[in-house]
């Protein structure tokens, strides 16, 4: 088992007992060893101490033990970095909540929106209201996917290529282009109203590369990635990858190659909805800034707003938020869901990661595999047994 290095002395709370990364891999180890994943990295942070552990292989029957600094593609674990980096130029000036989006974006200016969901595109009437940058950071845009009802609209933005399935950069159009073929077709409802994921976080991207004139890459690297030592994170890499597989009718097939594959050169469109590589380790990073109150980066203002869910009554019993966030609510780019353990707060990335945080204990957790969809019962298994095991540290 791998140990980080700890914050500075005296942050957090002082427990009996810090829980550590062994402790919660030995629930999964069963699971992979049954094949629903090859192989898997745990990483926990409670108290200021960070921990490593890996156990398995990087693909099915293979030769090559999964290790504690492999890098997988972490999907919409993407969307909560994008969100801290939009926070830090809101922080900074750069960007206000209330922005319009047509300031940065203009092609998007004079939105139609549908009559109602499964209506014929050209049926619409205008926008009540422009887009804002909250709008997108609480995923309230207008846009996204529809699980109630057909919905034409939709069809016609994955035919696009405007990215309906598992991430894929290289089939991705430039980011000009996509905001193109995003402007011709009308929201699915009032800005503002309703929750929809996750086409909010693709438009966040462009705005956060415009409104800074730099590339998102280069961005999310200069704003987080260097500050937190976020080596091994970015939307491409050539090293230390492990292939990702898919769950086939007779078992996993290859989906991604660890060499080469899809993740292997810098993309046209670096995606904020899904687009990034990362590790364990710097996963940890991430959260121990928010556990941090932002760690002198991101105000202690700006995590409290991130971190707090933003969603109304009805858009948390939403269809659309309900297929997601069941029960829970969204805050700025993570899910929160409040309860008897008080707050937690994270997210899940479709290709495999969890990462869940809970301040009142001082403790993140992240779970790294590369099997899409996710097996439900790893991923319940695990965040029940790191909440049992923090209960009782």
């Amino acid at each position: 088992m791998a140990r980080l290095s700890s914050r500075q002395p005296g942050i957090g709370r002082c427990y009996d007992r810090a829980v550590d990364a062994q402790q919660l891999i030995q629930t999964i180890r069963p699971m992979v060893a049954a094949g629903e994943v090859p192989g898997a990295v745990v990483g926990v942070l409670h108290d200021g101490t960070s921990s490593l552990a890996a156990v398995g292989r990087t693909d099915p029957g293979g030769a090559t033990a999964m290790s504690v600094d492999a890098v997988m593609r972490i999907s919409s674990n993407t969307k909560p970095m994008i969100a801290a980096v939009a926070l830090l130029l809101v922080q900074d000036g750069v960007l206000r909540l209330d922005d319009a989006v047509e300031r940065f974006i203009p092609e998007l200016a004079d939105r139609r929106v549908l009559r109602q969901l499964d209506g014929r595109l050209e049926d619409t009437v205008p926008a009540h209201r422009t887009m804002t940058v909250e709008d997108l950071l609480t995923m309230r845009m207008g846009f996204g996917f529809v699980f109630e009802s057909a919905c034409p609209a939709v069809d016609e933005a994955a035919a696009a290529g405007l990215g309906f399935g598992p991430p894929d950069p290289p089939a991705m159009p430039s980011a000009d282009e996509w905001v193109a073929r995003f402007a011709a077709l009308p929201l699915l409802e009032q800005p503002g109203t309703v929750w929809r994921y996750e086409v909010a976080f693709g438009v966040l991207g462009v705005v956060l590369a415009r409104a800074t004139g730099k590339s998102l890459d280069v961005l999310m690297k200069e704003r987080l990635f260097d500050p937190l030592a976020m080596s091994r994170t970015g939307f491409a890499t050539r090293h230390h990858l492990v292939p990702s597989f898919a769950q086939g009718e007779s078992g996993l097939v290859l989906l991604d190659s660890a060499v080469g594959g899809r993740w292997s050169k810098a993309p046209a469109f670096p995606d904020a909805r899904g687009g990034l590589v990362s590790t364990g380790g710097d996963l940890l990073r991430f959260a121990g800034m928010l556990l941090d109150d932002g760690g002198g980066l991101l105000s202690p203002r700006w995590v409290a707003a991130m971190t707090s869910d933003r969603l109304t009554a009805e858009q948390r019993s939403s269809p659309s938020a309900h297929a997601f966030l069941d029960g829970g609510g969204w805050g700025y780019g993570v899910g929160v869901t409040d309860g008897a353990r008080g707050r937690r707060y994270g997210w899940g990335g479709g290709l495999g990661t969890l990462w869940y945080s809970w301040p009142g204990h001082d403790a993140a957790a992240v779970l790294m595999t590369q099997v899409s969809p996710p097996s439900t019962r790893l991923f319940d298994a695990f965040t029940t047994a790191a909440e049992a095991t923090l209960d009782s540290s």
